[in-house]
């Protein structure tokens, strides 16, 4: 992929930027308050900063423009951003002025009257059914608004819409820290990764993962499965696996992907134990058996204790990790020992790591280590694309570096 121009790429002084940023942040409801929601986890929030910081010192005025949750192209009070501009006032120690339209007169005249370093953010996108069609008049309209485009979304970047690739056609548009800094890791992991490098692969479905495992096996020296994604695997290896949840309809491609591996010279590590139990909501029931001895009335849903020390001692020798799904329902406690062990593992070692997924990143969050992993992906659908090598609209329809 061609490099593109950054913020760093154009002189700020006396521009308005117009910088989209994902703070679609995990809330809790709170519908007896005076507040309509309350912030969960404000790291997408953090991952911007440094491309707000950097505006700010360089005299740009800042427009912010975000979606939040899924108002269906409607306004809905419950999903205002009045919280969000709050808590990245409080971040960056400096007032950020909501407005509550994206688009008319009231915006434009603000936004006339604005001083250098000032920030404002405009109200939800997506109360706008525009956005998401992605309009070219409502990119058009939003382009109006400043000089250049900004775009720092990484986690939409995978969707064609009015404010991360229609606005691009009308002014210059360059990609903002966090979106460099993405590119960079996701693009150098695969591309120009230090050896050896070890891809880790966890989550519900083989099906989401099929682009990613293909497209790794030619560059990956190792690979490590867990989450219900293994019962797949194991059931292609003739395994018995309970009740787990197995797509039939991939046994094949398991198949395919351990013999190509073999011709490869690439290491697939399956799960040798499991934790079972009857159902989800039995956690008390689980118990820890050999991948040989599942029994019919039971379900994988974690990694064994086996499984993991054999895995973090793989993780421990490797100089490049990718990791892209959870081991097991880790928001469970009988089910989290397997992928705490992976992240633990990742966290103690030297290794370039990169973690690439919503759920998995939500794990090593909770895990207190997203500090110790070099970088963990601020997008979901958008990451796993990227891995996958397609061309994501809001990267393609950025400025390319020249020479």
């Amino acid at each position: 992929m061609s490099l593109k121009k950054t913020i760093k790429d154009v002189n700020w002084e006396g521009k308005t930027a117009i910088v989209r940023v994902d703070f679609n942040v995990p809330v809790a409801m709170k519908p007896d308050s005076h507040e309509i929601y309350t912030i969960s986890d404000d790291s997408r929030i953090r991952a911007s900063l440094p491309t707000i910081n950097y505006l700010s010192s360089a005299g740009a005025k800042i427009i912010l423009i975000t979606h939040f949750g899924r108002p269906n192209g409607k306004p809905n009070k419950e999903l205002e951003l009045t919280p969000i501009a709050s808590r990245l006032s409080e971040l960056l120690g400096s007032s950020v002025t909501y407005v509550h339209q994206v688009l008319g007169e009231e915006v434009t005249s603000i936004v006339n009257q604005m001083d250098k370093s000032e920030i404002i953010m405009l109200q939800n996108l997506r109360f706008y059914e525009e956005e998401e069609t992605n309009s070219e008049e409502f990119s058009k309209n939003l382009a109006g608004l400043a000089d250049v485009f900004v775009n720092d979304a990484f986690g939409t970047a995978h969707r064609a819409h009015a404010s991360t690739e229609g606005i691009a056609h009308h002014i210059p548009s360059v990609a903002g820290l966090l979106m460099e800094k993405e590119i960079q890791f996701l693009g150098g992991v695969l591309d120009s990764p230090k050896r050896p490098l070890v891809a880790i692969f966890g989550g519900s479905k083989v099906s989401d993962k099929t682009h990613i495992i293909e497209r790794i096996l030619g560059k990956a020296d190792t690979i490590l499965i867990g989450g219900g994604m293994a019962a797949t695997f194991l059931k292609a290896l003739g395994k018995q696996t309970g009740d787990s949840s197995v797509e039939e309809g991939l046994i094949d491609f398991c198949l395919s992907v351990l013999s190509k591996a073999e011709s490869n010279q690439v290491k697939v590590c399956l799960p040798k134990d499991v934790i079972v139990s009857t159902n989800i909501h039995e956690p008390d029931k689980s118990k820890s058996v050999d991948v040989n001895s599942i029994e019919s009335g039971t379900k994988i849903f974690d990694i064994g204790e086996i499984t993991s020390n054999e895995y973090g001692s793989v993780i421990g020798n490797m100089e490049t990790i990718l990791w892209n799904g959870p081991m097991g329902v880790f928001e469970i406690e009988a089910f989290r020992q397997g992928t705490f062990a992976i992240a633990k593992a990742i966290a103690k070692s030297n290794s370039v790591s990169v973690v690439g997924g919503g759920s998995t990143a939500e794990a090593v969050a909770s895990f207190g280590l997203f500090e110790k992993i070099t970088h963990v992906s601020t997008g979901g659908g958008a990451s796993l694309e990227y891995l996958e090598g397609k061309e994501l609209p809001g990267i393609a329809s950025l400025e390319d570096k020249r020479g």
